[in-house]
């Protein structure tokens, strides 16, 4: 671990997750850093939460979609020029399972929308991160790990 500004340094973990149904992808528009960004069903881990439980709450309080996951597509690592954070996001891929559109979506989520992986790519002037394009792409292109490589002990 390394010793920083006199506290030890430690990066913000987050999932994320790649849900598709019929060839579109779903994502969400949000509020961050003063801009109207796009994103996956994305947010940080909790105290006592497994990296599968915090994708499936993600996606639920930002979506308003229940989803079953299917696999791990991938773990990323990346630091925010602008701020110096730095984020490992761990990515899932799933599918939709019910919709509660009833459901309020978290604070600075303006909406869920489905986007062709074309759609999503040109938009990429308002992704919220590389890692939108970065683990969509990934996903497209095929990659899937069992969820079983990821142990809670």
């Amino acid at each position: 671990m390394t010793y920083r500004e006199g506290r030890f340094w430690q990066p913000d973990v987050t999932v994320a997750t790649i849900v598709v149904s019929d060839g579109r992808l779903l994502m969400v528009e949000e509020h961050a850093g003063g801009r109207l960004v796009l994103n996956q069903p994305a947010g940080h881990l909790e105290p006592d939460e497994s990296l599968v439980e915090a994708a499936l709450r993600e996606t639920l309080e930002e979506t308003g979609w229940d989803v079953r996951l299917t696999a791990f597509v991938g773990a990323y690592q990346w630091k925010a020029s602008e701020t110096g954070r730095h984020y490992l996001r761990f990515a899932f891929a799933a599918e939709p399972l019910t919709h509660h559109p009833e459901r309020k979506l978290d604070e600075g989520i303006t909406r869920a929308l489905w986007l062709t992986p074309g759609e999503l790519q040109a938009e990429a002037a308002r992704h919220r991160s590389p890692l939108v394009w970065r683990s969509a792409s990934d996903f497209l292109a095929g990659r899937r790990q069992p969820l079983e490589l990821l142990q809670q002990l």
